[in-house]
């Protein structure tokens, strides 16, 4: 059995669509989500969907080994962040080389860095008058959003779509393409 943790910072959308998908497979589990919100509603759904879920400080993610320590009694074969926003420390990269992605709602390198995530995205999409966007997925390395790319995929952008037109498009690309992606990368 492939273990996934997942890692959010607000809603929990994707974390939901990830656990749902993956519920009933004899191969895949998400058997804990980790978040730096206390607050976030992704506890409320992991609660829901009764997976584990677990609020951590900057200082346990950053400067202690608490989260790492968390990571490696998991022991998950993919970390998977879905809305999360801190970038991630290098000592917890170099322990999970090459299992952790990102899926970022844009398509890379266009609208990435610190900063550029959710509806501020959207809205620098709309204002420069892209015809285009999309969603990328991909590896996590030390350096915001400059991972190598695993998948992207595209959905046009009118002239007349506002940052809320925009980030719906998103949003359905997101719940179509990211589990089959992490299915494909766990196989």
């Amino acid at each position: 059995m492939k273990r996934v943790v997942i890692f959010a910072s607000g809603s929990g959308s994707n974390a939901e669509n990830l656990i749902k998908f993956f519920h009933n497979s004899d191969n895949v589990s998400v058997i804990q989500v980790l978040t730096n919100n206390p607050h976030a509603k992704v506890l409320d759904r992991c609660k829901n969907l009764k997976v584990s879920a677990l609020s951590f400080n900057r200082f346990a993610f950053s400067k202690s080994k608490d989260v790492l320590n968390v990571l490696k009694a998991s022991e998950p074969d993919l970390i998977v962040l879905a809305g999360f926003l801190w970038k991630f420390p290098e000592f917890i990269l170099k322990e999970f080389e090459g299992k952790v992605i990102n899926i970022h709602p844009a398509l890379l390198p266009k609208y990435g860095g610190k900063g550029m995530y959710g509806k501020f995205v959207h809205e620098a999409v709309v204002a420069n008058k892209e015809t285009e966007t999309g969603i990328t997925i991909h590896y996590v390395n030390e350096n915001y959003d400059e991972g190598a790319i695993i998948f992207q995929t595209k959905c046009s952008v009118l002239a007349s779509d506002t940052a809320e037109d925009v980030a719906h498009k998103i949003h359905l690309l997101e719940m179509e393409h990211f589990p089959k992606i992490v299915k494909r990368l766990l196989e």
